[in-house]
């Protein structure tokens, strides 16, 4: 159930984040708010120029502290307060704008993964743990909200007033601004070689968080499954060793990035201690003013705060970066099964014949195993054809290619002539109603979700294909009746309620092709016969495909399919196959006494 987060090729075949350069993949969902980015990005500007003209301000106050004139010196303190004002208004606008930003842009982002998740093959979900999907969905839109929101912003901010505080100290001294600058490159050192170390750690802490998710909604989503077969304590070990894993890579990282912190901040302020020594020297020889050293060293404060600001940021930035390449990834992810780029129009109306012509196929994750072996089949309009045969046979992959879910490896499966990869399968879907083998209720009202088969039905209509599959007396029965929540997954309902529920949803559908994937068989011996005979009437009016292991519910049936290892060993009514002594006989007679196989 665990796949190892260094396994990167079992993910998604990625790489690894090289570049802050990643965060480009944001532009996109950037680009609709242009004017709300120009906006925050002037703000930006705003509050970077009235903090560099702070220092000037009160480098004239040191300057006149011994004036004479009062009045000059409260110009001065007044305007140093009308900049404070003014810092505080911008750095407010810029804090609202780019907050407003961040958020617009990662519920966009979020609805655009969610938008190309939800329309994924299945074959795209054997590569990819759905808990993966969700932690990128969350995790990572949570760390590019951070950076849109702050990160970036404040990386900007600093970057400014590193470059104005730069230029603002050459012309207050040049001789002071040259020893600076000799630490520069002590500084950009550790960054760069730390940075790249943190980039890797970056990526596989994101990995292992991801991991950790997709293994808890395993377990979570089977935990009924976990507890009866006593197995708690293995999925707690489980996750905990994942867990564990994803917090070992957190604190390589954490620890790295503090070391890069306490090494930069460090030289940074060494140097600004040895050069205020110099400074003060120079104002005792008199070759500058005090108010020209408060005003450098102001400036040497801002760009010394900028540098590690930066340099902090600048984790966060490879953080996102990785983030970014990663929902990028999903956006751009390869569908196995791809609708043409000129669907040819649904037949109408739909009559339901559907021809599979040599199919072969494997599932993606089982290569080696083919699960339809060049099968042949030709299923007419209004007829019922009931798949029998061993598990493994390759019923249930019928039923999955016709509603193309998968492509198959070799054939064409048509519908009313129509080849399946001609057509959007959005729009050929319209005409399928199915019933799987275990049925998927949601956690919504017991109306809602028959209403699932067809959102336009009004509450007459559910309540009539609700009657149609035995379903209406215990839904009436419930506390709220129609309107009663059900549970997450259905967990309020019996396993026969539930798969009622489903067939009732697919009688609302009144599609023209009917799929019932083991559509009874967690029903009591009652509701069977009650829902088989709504089967039956509806079967009447549409093309029909039954998979059933209980032969006992597809002896009507106009045609029976025996399948076996992929492929069609026998066809006919139920008596005629009884009567060829082949393995329906066998199965017959496992199921029936020898009177009812007769």
């Amino acid at each position: 159930m665990v796949r190892r987060a260094e396994n990167g090729a079992d993910l998604l075949d990625r790489e690894s984040s090289k570049r802050v350069g990643a965060l480009a993949g944001l532009w996109p969902f950037l680009r609709p708010y242009r004017t709300l980015l120009i906006a925050a990005i002037l703000a930006l500007v705003l509050t970077a120029a009235v903090a560099l003209m702070l220092p000037l301000a009160v480098r004239r106050v040191v300057d006149n502290f011994g004036a004479e004139d009062g009045a000059l010196l409260d110009q001065y303190f007044g305007a140093a307060l009308g900049i404070a004002a003014l810092l505080a208004i911008g750095t407010g606008a810029r804090y609202l704008l780019v907050t407003r930003l961040g958020e617009r842009v990662v519920a966009d982002i979020r609805k655009a993964v969610f938008d190309r998740v939800i329309g994924m093959s299945p074959a795209f979900f054997e590569r990819l743990m759905t808990g993966e999907v969700l932690s990128r969905i969350t995790t990572d839109t949570t760390l590019i909200l951070s950076v849109i929101g702050s990160s970036i912003s404040i990386a900007l901010r600093n970057l400014l007033l590193f470059i104005g505080g730069m230029a603002l100290m050459l012309l207050t001294s040049a001789k002071l601004t040259g020893l600076v600058l000799l630490i520069v490159p002590l500084v950009i050192v550790p960054i760069l070689t730390l940075g790249r170390r943190m980039r890797v750690l970056s990526r596989e802490n994101q990995d292992w968080i991801a991991n950790s998710s997709g293994n808890a909604s395993e377990a979570l989503l089977s935990v009924q499954t976990v507890q009866a077969f006593t197995h708690e304590g293995e999925s707690r070990a489980r996750f905990a060793d994942v867990t564990e894993r994803s917090h070992d890579a957190a604190q390589r990282r954490v620890n790295t990035r503090a070391l890069m912190t306490v090494i930069v901040i460090f030289l940074i302020f060494s140097g600004i201690v040895g050069v205020l020594w110099i400074g003060a020297r120079d104002v005792r020889a008199g070759d500058m003013t005090a108010g020209s050293l408060v005003q450098f060293v102001i400036y040497s404060v801002m760009v010394a705060g900028a540098v590690a600001a930066l340099s902090e940021i600048w984790g966060e930035l490879q953080r996102a970066a990785g983030a970014t390449e990663r929902l990028v990834e999903l956006l751009q992810a390869d569908d196995p099964v791809k609708d043409p780029a000129s669907p040819v129009p649904v037949p109408r109306p739909v009559r339901g014949a559907i021809v599979l012509e040599g199919v072969r196929f494997a599932y993606p994750s089982r290569p080696g195993a083919l699960a339809l072996d060049n099968l042949d089949l030709a299923i007419r309009p209004g007829e019922t054809v009931a798949l029998v045969g061993p598990s493994g046979a390759g019923k249930t992959s019928v039923i999955q290619l016709v509603q193309r879910f998968y492509d198959p490896d070799e054939g064409r499966i048509t519908l009313d002539g129509v080849s399946l990869c001609d057509m959007a399968r959005h729009d050929f879907r319209r005409e399928l109603a199915l019933v799987p083998q275990d049925p998927v209720i949601f956690a919504a009202s017991a109306r809602d979700n028959i209403r699932f088969g067809r959102l336009d039905a009004t509450d007459a209509e559910i309540e009539e294909a609700a009657r149609a599959a035995a379903a209406h007396d215990f839904i009436s029965a419930l506390p709220q009746g129609y309107d009663t929540y059900v549970g997450e997954r259905g967990v309020m309902l019996s396993g026969g309620q539930k798969q009622r529920v489903a067939i009732a949803r697919a009688i609302l559908r009144n599609a023209p092709v009917l799929l019932l994937d083991e559509a009874t068989s967690a029903l009591d011996a009652e509701s069977e016969r009650a829902v088989q005979s709504a089967v039956d009437a509806m079967a009447r009016t549409r093309t029909t495909i039954i998979v059933a292991h209980r032969l006992a519910t597809v002896k009507k049936a106009d045609r029976i399919i025996v399948m076996d290892q992929g492929r069609i060993v026998a066809q006919g009514t139920h008596e005629s196959l009884v009567a060829e002594n082949g393995l329906y006989a066998r199965l017959a007679r496992l199921q029936f006494t020898d009177g009812e196989a007769a």
